[in-house]
């Protein structure tokens, strides 16, 4: 929201400190980066300025001592460089920029109790020798010891006289509005889990309003029968045999109902367009709820991206090397939760661009260089994707000294090494402990960084790239997805289910002509470019039933990497549809192969599989040799009996998943909504066994077990209870009740479902 005065009323001042002081520390790192680069830039100058007069008259609101002699200290400085007093060299923005750190640093700690005292007072006290030093011999370096991290006393002692004060400043001044904009919007607090379910349930308002379009699909059908209802019954008007016709009475009655049938075409033909036209609202509606929600997660990229300038320079002097950072797309809008679980990966390809690639100013300039090296760090949208980019100008990454790496390592025989292309080289510098550093120093060199980038980028269903340029750099590209709420998939049949791939972990989906399929050593594998690909039945990992194997060719999915990939054979590929991403129940724990659910378009639910946990058990499967083939010659038809099982619940999750897993075993299975629905059920079909929840709407599970108990056609059915109810007395009166098996949804695991269903009626198939 925007527009009107912000209330601030539910801050203490010490709370609006702190929100203040990050704008204005940000702004003073962001000035004294500018002004190393041109001392002489006046409008950086005023900048810093108005931020350390601003965090002065802050901290003097709230008595915080140490906060006003360090901003009144380093604006000394700036004043002084104002009027040509002072030349700021990079020893006065190191000294200026320590301030900026302590500044931060007892803002912080506004939060804590106590702690600190006498020590964080003598931290304060020499840095602010060494500040007036610099003002009053500008000549001589300043001596600087190394910096703390400090907290403001509860109790300080007496400190030296600060210099007068500088105009009174408003009371409690709200953080700065944002620019670009007259007023500043509104600031509420709302945690990251209840944006997640608003996201959530905006995705489902989606998908609901876009079952109405099936819907009226369906009354546009019924209004073509209608029609043709309309020309049978003119054929047979025009069919009466000319007596019968010629009657007036007769005419009037055919005339009569001819009418009736055109006034209900009519009104059906009007009621569909006033439902088209409400679908369409709704749809739109909708998807503007959506991409709001959506919107309100997102961050600009600069906000998570902006505090790397200062770490780049800080590394860059600490090495020798010059060296400035560029962000482009800081506008560009990101996933809060994409953006956190980047910081790690993007530090760790600065620190190496830094470390490995940037060369010393001696070898830049002889080489024709500037001798500034040049970080670019981008982010933008390309193609329904995010892409993030970290490129260097240094020397690039040395292939051959790769290759010998790789050799002297033993990934590789000589042979294959040299006929790897550049892409296939660059991918080893990905595995885990990997390095082209002979020592190992506090900055690179140990063997980790590029290995947590590639697992970072996975772990948000993205991928990273690397490509290099000899003397000119390298870079890093990453492909991640807009938001992790919604999810590109990949909707494929598996044992007579949907199941969704994220499209991110899929390398290609083909359909493979089966006398290409060969075996060796009991492992079925297929050709795919220069690589051989092992093939495994996607419903072997799931436990799902194996679908009919009929025709010449079989569905395939490619997952996994260059170094580790496989081939899933499924039933069919269905379509590419974008998901809105619903967590399990933690409750339910770690379900094998399974990452998330989802709803399609018609409201039908779909598991999205977890493929790293799919390659894990392919690679258990294989260790065990209990993969089987992948893709038979043909399918058996068995005319054996399914066992037949209804599950009752309330809960979407927890029925839509014990009907997949029992379904996977062969079971066939149904479901009811709640106690009195599953009643309706159990009368009308015929189960081998019953699997019902307690609490559930307009009949409980119990009062459901006992009326089947009483009923003479329904009391041999084995009965079980999945209840998160797990007291001693709950297990006791749903046995009383006549349950043959009691189940608690806090210990629930896909295994122990299975048997003990199982130990009820036996194998799915009588």
């Amino acid at each position: 929201m925007s527009g009107g005065k912000e209330d601030y009323s539910q801050f203490s001042l010490a709370d609006l400190f702190r929100l203040e002081s990050e704008t204005h520390v940000q702004a003073l790192t962001d000035g004294l980066l500018a002004l190393e680069r041109d001392a002489a830039a006046a409008q950086h100058l005023e900048a810093c300025m108005r931020a350390a007069h601003s965090l002065k008259g802050a901290a003097r609101l709230i008595d915080l001592t140490p906060a006003v002699d360090l901003a009144h200290a380093m604006e000394d400085i700036f004043v002084a460089a104002q009027n040509g007093r002072l030349a700021l060299g990079r020893e006065q923005i190191d000294l200026l920029l320590r301030g900026v750190d302590m500044l931060a640093s007892i803002a912080r700690a506004t939060a804590e109790p106590g702690g600190g005292g006498e020590a964080a007072r003598a931290e304060v006290d020499a840095l602010l020798a060494a500040l007036h030093q610099a003002v009053t011999a500008p000549g001589q370096a300043a001596p600087s010891p190394p910096p703390v991290a400090v907290a403001p006393p509860q109790a300080a002692p007496a400190a030296p006289e600060p210099p007068p004060p500088p105009p009174p400043t408003p009371a409690a001044p709200p953080p700065p509005a944002p620019e670009g904009g007259d007023a500043a919007e509104r600031i509420l607090r709302i945690t990251a889990e209840s944006l997640s379910r608003l996201l959530g349930l905006s995705g489902e308002a989606l998908v609901e309003a876009r079952r109405l379009r099936p819907f009226n699909d369906r009354l546009m059908r019924l209004r073509r029968l209608h029609y043709d209802a309309l020309r049978a019954f003119d054929g047979l008007r025009d069919a009466l045999p000319a007596s019968h016709a010629a009657s007036d009475q007769v005419q009037l009655a055919l005339a009569d109902a001819r009418q009736r049938l055109m006034d209900c075409q009519d009104y059906l033909g009007e009621r569909l367009a006033e439902l088209d036209a409400f679908d369409r609202r709704a749809v739109r509606l909708a998807h503007r709820l959506y991409d709001e929600a959506l919107a309100s997660r997102m961050r600009p990229f600069e906000d998570g991206a902006r505090r790397y300038a200062r770490k780049v320079r800080d590394l860059g002097h600490k090495l020798g090397k010059q060296v400035r950072l560029e962000i482009l797309g800081g506008g560009t809008p990101v996933d809060r939760d994409i953006l956190e679980h980047l910081d790690a990966p993007l530090g760790h390809l600065l620190r190496n661009a830094i470390d490995h690639g940037i060369e010393l100013p001696a070898e830049r300039l002889a080489a024709g260089k500037p001798a500034e090296g040049t970080i670019r760090l981008e982010a933008r949208h390309h193609a329904g994707m995010l892409q993030i980019l970290v490129a260097d100008d240094g020397q690039g990454i040395d292939l051959g000294r790769l290759r010998a790496t790789i050799l002297a390592r033993g990934l590789a025989r000589p042979e294959t090494v040299g006929q790897l292309s550049e892409a296939e080289l660059l991918e080893f510098l990905f595995l885990p402990g990997f390095t082209m550093k002979a020592e190992v120093t506090e900055i690179s060199g140990r063997g980790v960084g590029l290995d947590a980038v590639q697992a970072a980028a996975r772990l948000v269903r993205g991928i990273v790239r690397a490509s290099t340029e000899a003397g000119r750099g390298a870079r890093f590209q990453f492909e991640l997805p807009l938001t992790l709420s919604v999810v590109r998939t990949l909707v494929v049949e598996i044992g007579g289910e949907p199941y969704a791939l994220p499209l991110a972990s899929i390398e290609r989906a083909l359909k493979l002509p089966r006398r290409s399929i060969e075996t060796l050593e009991g492992q079925q594998h297929f050709s795919f470019g220069d690589r051989q690909i092992g093939l495994v039945g996607a419903h072997e990992l799931l436990g799902a039933a194996a679908g009919a194997a009929a025709g010449e060719e079989v569905f395939v999915v490619i997952i996994g990497d260059q170094r580790n990939s496989y081939g899933l054979t499924v039933d069919r590929l269905l379509a590419q549809r974008e998901l809105v991403v619903q967590p399990l129940d933690a409750r339910l724990g770690k379900v094998a192969g399974i990452s998330a659910a989802a709803l399609m378009e018609d409201g039908s639910p779909v598991l999205i599989l977890d493929v790293d946990d799919l390659l894990r058990g392919v690679e258990k499967f294989t260790t065990a040799g209990r993969l089987g083939p992948a893709a038979a010659a043909g399918a058996e038809d068995s005319k054996r009996r399914r066992r037949r099982v209804l599950v009752v619940d309330d809960s979407l999750t927890i029925r839509e998943l014990e009907r997949k897993l029992l379904s996977q075993q062969g079971y066939e299975v149904e479901v009811a909504v709640d106690g009195l629905d599953g009643w309706n059920a159990a009368r009308a079909g015929q189960f081998d066994l019953i699997v019902t929840d307690v609490d559930m709407p307009r009949m409980d599970g119990i009062d459901l077990v006992t009326l089947i108990r009483k009923d003479p056609h329904l009391r041999g059915i084995p009965v079980m209870i999945v209840s998160y109810k797990d007291r001693e007395e709950d297990r006791r009166r749903g046995l009383e009740a006549g349950a043959d098996y009691y189940l608690t949804k806090g210990s629930f695991h896909d295994q122990v479902l299975v048997q003990a269903v199982s130990d009820l009626i036996g194998p799915a198939e009588a």
